[in-house]
């Protein structure tokens, strides 16, 4: 968090974008250095995703301040004398300069002519009187520095409004302009680093963890689990590889960041508790040794900023993309805003066309499965894939369409409707970048299970989500037309089979290309496997013992079965072993080391009776080292 905000959403994206010659040349380098550090104070207690109605507000007069980075005093210059109330500010605590979005007043026509001037955004460093921040709030018992902001008759010049005076009211343009910027990088970088540990230690565990005689990678169940965790990882990785592409071309994919902020932060939740699963009564002892809980603790925080999860699913996915992507329908509302009959013909006769054609084509491909869409010449066994998402691309085109004419304005309070038209919308979005993912890398053969399960399982939820909107759209004729148009046979998309994830699983805890390229510049500790504090340390060696002992394991076990070891514990059964020479000398102490590095992996922590410290010691604790 103290990296992600100064580098995606703070003041910095907007200085970038908006800021004056002075702010900029001031501002960036300390921020870049380090020698500042910015919050953005945007929610309130009354306006937490509902940011257009803060309370907060400035108003426009003359008056005196003390630059408190300078302690030079200003009298008699206009400015703004503010007073707001923040929470939720993530580095609000310790932030040197703070970024303040405020409704603008301007009762005496200072500034122009306009006395509602509207949501206008600031910048106060830290100790300008009135200010009032250090306090914190605990999101989560996270550790995260968040806390609230408030002041009173702050006043500052209006030269500290970003962009300078001319930028006064145009707040609401630029946070949404930036705040894009920032869904596309910090919180499904955050998601991608989940999955990338989740999907490392799990695949680890599920080897070295036995029970019942089999490691947990044996199981089905499990195998079921780690495929979740594998093929959503490559789903948050494809579709933000592919949405920062767009940033650095220079775009500034506001719908796409609204996707993949809910679908990777949904992603990382399911991925976070099927490694919790996994890891079972390892995962829910807290302390040094688990590397899982700040993890999951931190999840709600995930889901809840820059946007709640369900309105940002319900309300901005298709209801933003439906009007900022449509071909006709910003034209029609312009030319009904200007009056424009003409005009509106125009292009309402061009959007029902539109639908006309999609209505054909989704008809054509919904019966041939796509089969006569072009797809590129090297997609080889992807090749289905391209066809599908041409297939429902076309059918989620019509629905939207059909939507758009025949609910008109009514569409927006349909927030279940728009939802699933969005999750349709996001999973093709998610598969296509998968399908981009799996070309950039080479396609490599070691990555088609993973590959397939992800895109599978994105074609598969967009399915269902367009089978859903049918059934719950409210004007049935259309939704008879719809299901006739789009599902001539019926569904077509099916979940990854088992055999799939059993594949995927298997790819995953045999720890090769497959998952090196899934935890790519995830940081591993190399240091001694006995240190308490770093429990990733022991996981790789634990599991290369443990397959390198596995057969000399397995004929233990059946001279036990037997009754030919008749050892009461497992290192007697070790030493009688040695005696009866179903092992060497040196194969013992291959055994000793994998069952010492196997216990390492298992231990969680304990304390004292009053819980204030962990036992710094605990692999010396062990009464046995048992298989």
């Amino acid at each position: 968090m103290t990296v992600m905000i100064p580098n995606s959403v703070g003041p910095a994206e907007l200085l970038m974008h908006y800021g004056t010659k002075e702010q900029c040349d001031y501002y960036l380098p300390r921020l870049a250095k380090g020698i500042d550090m910015p919050c953005f104070a945007l929610t309130s207690p009354y306006a937490g995703s509902d940011a257009g109605a803060i309370p907060d507000f400035g108003v426009v007069e003359r008056g005196d301040y003390t630059d408190p980075r300078t302690g030079e005093k200003f009298t008699d210059v206009l400015g703004i004398r503010l007073t707001f109330e923040k929470r939720w500010i993530t580095l609000g605590p310790i932030a040197t300069v703070v970024g303040l979005a405020f409704k603008l007043k301007d009762p005496n026509k200072l500034l122009g002519d306009k006395e509602e001037i509207g949501i206008t955004c600031a910048l106060l460093p830290r100790g300008i009187k009135g200010l009032n921040q250090g306090r914190r709030h605990y999101p989560n018992n996270s550790p995260i520095m968040n806390g609230p902001i408030s002041g009173k008759d702050v006043f500052i010049p209006v030269d500290w409004i970003i962009g300078g005076p001319e930028y006064a009211g145009k707040g609401w343009r630029m946070l949404m302009e930036c705040l894009s910027v920032g869904r596309c990088i910090s919180l499904p970088a955050l998601s991608a680093a989940k999955g990338k540990l989740s999907a490392y230690t799990t695949s680890a565990y599920a080897g070295v963890r036995h029970q019942f005689g089999l490691s947990l990678s044996q199981f089905e169940g499990v195998n079921e689990a780690l495929a979740r965790i594998g093929g959503y990882t490559y789903q948050i990785q494809a579709s933000q590889d592919l949405a920062l592409s767009a940033l650095d071309n220079g775009e500034n994919p506001s719908v796409i960041s609204a996707i993949i902020k809910y679908h990777s932060t949904e992603k990382s939740r399911q991925i976070v508790n099927d490694a919790m699963d996994i890891h079972g009564g390892r995962a829910v002892m807290s302390g040094p040794r688990n590397y899982l809980t700040s993890m999951y603790n931190s999840i709600p925080i995930a889901i809840t900023v820059e946007g709640a999860n369900i309105l940002t699913r319900s309300m901005m996915i298709f209801g933003q993309g439906a009007f900022r992507c449509h071909r006709y329908v910003l034209e029609e509302i312009y030319a009904m805003t200007d009056s424009d009959t003409d005009r509106f013909d125009k292009a309402f006769s061009g959007h029902v066309q539109q639908t006309l054609r999609n209505q054909a084509r989704s008809f054509v491909l919904g019966i041939t499965q796509g089969a006569l869409t072009n797809v590129p010449q090297d997609a080889g066994k992807m090749a289905k894939y391209y066809r599908r998402i041409n297939r429902l691309s076309a059918a989620f085109s019509f629905a939207g369409d059909i939507a758009i004419i025949s609910l008109g304005g009514s569409l927006k309070f349909r927030e279940n409707l728009s939802a699933r038209l969005g999750d349709a919308f996001s999973n093709l979005y998610i598969a296509s970048a998968v399908l981009k993912r799996f070309a950039q890398t080479g396609s490599p053969d070691s990555d088609l299970p993973i590959a397939q399960w992800a895109v599978e399982k994105a074609l598969f939820d967009a399915e269902n989500a367009l089978v859903e909107f049918i059934e719950n759209f409210p004007l049935r004729p259309y939704a008879w037309l719809l299901k006739a148009t789009i599902f001539p046979f019926g569904r077509r998309c099916r979940k990854p089979s088992d055999t799939l994830g059993i594949a995927v699983s298997n790819s995953m805890c045999q720890f090769g290309e497959t998952l090196e390229r899934l935890t790519n510049n995830m940081y591993v500790p190399t240091c001694d496997p006995n240190i308490v504090e770093e429990p990733v340390a022991a996981l790789k060696p634990a599991l290369d013992a443990i397959f390198a002992t596995q057969q000399l394991e397995k004929t233990l076990r059946k001279a036990h079965r037997s009754g030919e070891l008749t050892g009461i514990s497992p290192s007697d059964r070790l030493d009688e072993a040695l005696e009866k020479g179903l092992i060497t000398a040196a194969e013992r102490e291959q055994l000793i080391e994998a069952r010492k590095l196997m216990r390492i992996v298992i231990t969680v922590d304990d304390f004292d009776f009053e819980m204030d410290d962990y036992n710094h010691d605990p692999f010396d604790s062990k009464l046995f080292l048992a298989r």
